[in-house]
């Protein structure tokens, strides 16, 4: 496994800098942002598309710095029902799959999205329960009339560019947000698409996250190193459907927290564990969005605490069995 970052709380830096500066804690590699959510501030693929010097350059403050690049990241929603909207994010994604491929890196990062309840919807449509029926009808016209048509298209074009998975983040909010939506998306598409496994999402659901990692096994092809936090005084009263604002720190029924802030060593010790019982050795990329602590002091604290729970070696040979 490799010790990995998403860069995008570094933005004020200059890619050669955040590098330089991750490189010196002991980070082996790095998640860049290119388009969608996450911005462009580090890989703008439009200044830098047919460029080979830039390209070039960029694979040398890379290497110079002893990294790796373990995905390109450019989260977005190219199903919304505003055209304009759901063709923003479209292009920027196509445009970090174009720019993945010119670099060389195999995975990209991103939502599956979610569209509206129908052709005339103006906001895209989020459904948590079976009942009433109409709630089915939608979920059908979402899969099966725009989801699977789709991703089943954009995975020929990811494919064309020679990049060889698209990892979804499952995050509620968007269709595939478990990991029975993920595999749902999967079976329905192919294996080109696996999950990028980020378990601060994941908890605050209630789902246990060794038992999650179990059941995508074989699919992960990306991991988050983020954590949440449940407040139960909070939680208690209201559930964990929160809207909340996150700035609303005090009386939220659940946080994003840098490691350790959220679950302890324990806990860490064992997802690392079950990612490697599951066959998984790519890379493990810290996620800053905790609001309680600056992107500096987050990111320090959390690559000291993964340092202590990751297991790099392979193991030897069973000389006790």
């Amino acid at each position: 496994m490799k010790l990995s970052v998403l860069t995008v709380p570094l933005g004020s830096m200059s890619l050669k800098e955040a590098a330089q500066y991750l490189s010196k804690l002991g980070v082996q590699a790095l998640e860049i942002g290119a388009g969608g959510y996450p911005g462009k501030a580090h890989l703008d693929p439009e200044k830098l598309l047919g460029d080979k010097d830039k390209i070039n350059e960029i694979k040398k403050i890379i290497a110079d710095n002893g990294l790796e690049i373990s995905a390109i990241s450019t989260h977005g929603n190219p199903v919304h029902p505003n055209k304009d909207v759901a063709k923003k994010f479209h292009d920027e994604f196509e445009n970090a799959v174009r720019l993945a491929g010119e670099l060389g890196v195999d995975t990209v990062v991103t939502f599956s999205g979610c569209p509206g309840d129908c052709k005339e919807s103006k906001h895209p449509n989020w459904v948590t329960c079976p009942w009433p029926e109409d709630f089915l009808e939608v979920l059908d016209y979402q899969w099966n009339d725009v989801l699977i048509p789709y991703w089943s298209k954009e995975t020929e074009f990811v494919k064309s560019c020679g990049v060889k998975k698209i990892a979804f983040e499952m995050h509620p909010g968007f269709c595939v947000y478990n990991p029975t939506s993920l595999l749902k998306i999967r079976g329905a598409v192919g294996d080109m698409i696996g999950a990028n496994f980020d378990p601060s999402h994941l908890i605050w659901q209630g789902i246990d996250i060794p038992s999650a990692i179990r059941a995508l096994e074989g699919a992960i092809y990306h991991f988050h190193a983020k954590d949440t936090k449940i407040y139960a005084p909070n939680s208690n009263v209201k559930g964990v459907l929160d809207v909340a604002h996150y700035g609303d720190e005090k009386n939220r029924s659940w946080l994003f927290r840098a490691l350790g802030y959220g679950n302890d060593y324990s806990y860490w010790k064992d997802i690392i564990s079950t990612l490697r019982m599951v066959g998984y050795e790519g890379a493990v990329s810290i996620e800053h969005e905790d609001s309680l602590m600056s992107s500096k002091e987050g990111l320090e604290k959390a690559i000291t605490f993964l340092k202590e729970v990751m297991i790099n070696e392979m193991p030897g040979e069973m000389f006790w069995a």
